[in-house]
């Protein structure tokens, strides 16, 4: 079961969950521009509850960071409506394993600070976490107005099947076969697609070991994204946006990694945010005896890396409208 390091430890998501952050900044005018259409298409029938639906909410300071900036917009435009204040349904999703008692506990500061920010106005907000995953119905039908999902629809449901011959690889390397990229496509285009179909519903270290060990995450290129939202049919595409992201992502510009911070901080930081990420799933397969040793080496090899490469993280962001 896949879900990231819960708590608030070194290793945690929690505390290593700045690269997300930033990349939800990144790509909030996006957000923005979508619940501003769909509200202004409303505006002679402004909802008067919102329901949000988070899918792969995590835990840590971003599982609120992205509602609570989506609650704001929603009521700048309520006040320029002149609408009386709505009601919020946030649903929270992600897997069982996930730490939904830390997002709990900061529920509290979380609106006391909305309610300052909007003018003391805010409406009644209904948060709920919903356990099970995104890749089947979660909610009952047309129920949903806003539903969004960052840093999650990569991970596939499954490992693909018939993938034995990626020897050497836990994931698709230079050297993985040509069939064992096809079953990670065709396992992607199978989750993706059933993705999109239920959020239409709803909405409005042994070598033994690391041959068995695969991840199941599959990074689909602009054009198979497109595609795939295209023949699945319940979706128009009002944009698909690639952004990029420094791995040594505290640099405020993209520039050598070797001029920035010393790559050493930076891959010590970068081992960090992906061991609060992976962890568990290595542990479940590994056991948890080598885990210090296992990042500790993926450290140096970070590190050796970034002396002489410029490395980012590519990120795709769709937003998507629901057809008639």
């Amino acid at each position: 079961m896949i879900h990231v390091n819960g708590g608030r430890g070194e290793s945690s998501y929690a505390s290593n969950s700045l690269l997300p952050r930033k990349v939800i900044s990144m790509t909030w005018p996006i957000a923005k521009e979508a619940i501003t259409n769909f509200l202004c298409g409303s505006a002679t029938n402004f909802p008067t509850t919102l329901s949000i639906a988070d899918m792969g909410c995590s835990s840590g300071p971003n599982s609120l960071f992205f509602v609570s900036n989506l609650i704001q917009q929603v009521e700048h435009l309520r006040k320029e409506f002149h609408k009386p204040p709505l009601e919020y349904q946030v649903l929270l999703n992600d897997l069982h394993g996930n730490d939904f008692n830390a997002i709990f506990t900061s529920l509290p500061s979380l609106l006391e600070s909305l309610n300052a920010q909007v003018g003391g106005c805010l409406g009644p907000c209904f948060f709920s976490g919903v356990p099970g995953s995104f890749y089947g119905r979660l909610f009952p039908a047309k129920s949903l107005h806003f539903v969004y999902s960052s840093y999650s629809l990569h991970w596939l449901s499954q490992v693909p099947k018939g993938i034995e011959s990626n020897k050497g690889n836990t994931f698709i390397g230079s050297s993985t076969p040509k069939s064992v990229l096809e079953a990670y496509y065709t396992q992607f285009h199978k989750d993706f697609s059933m993705f999109l179909k239920c959020r239409a519903e709803e909405g409005l270290v042994e070598a033994e070991k690391v041959d068995a060990f695969n991840i199941p995450n599959y990074m689909p290129s602009p054009s198979e994204l497109k595609a795939h939202i295209l023949n699945e049919g319940s979706f128009s595409i009002h944009c698909v946006e690639v952004s990029r992201i420094n791995w040594n992502f505290y640099a405020t510009e993209f520039q050598s990694s070797s001029t920035t911070t010393s790559t050493s901080d930076s891959a010590y930081l970068i081992a960090k945010n992906i061991r609060s990420v992976a962890e568990p799933l290595l542990i479940h397969h590994f056991g948890e005896a080598i885990m210090e040793e296992l990042f500790c080496r993926y450290t140096k090899l970070v590190d050796d890396h970034m002396l002489n490469h410029k490395i980012e993280f590519v990120n795709l962001t769709a937003s998507l409208t629901k057809m008639n």
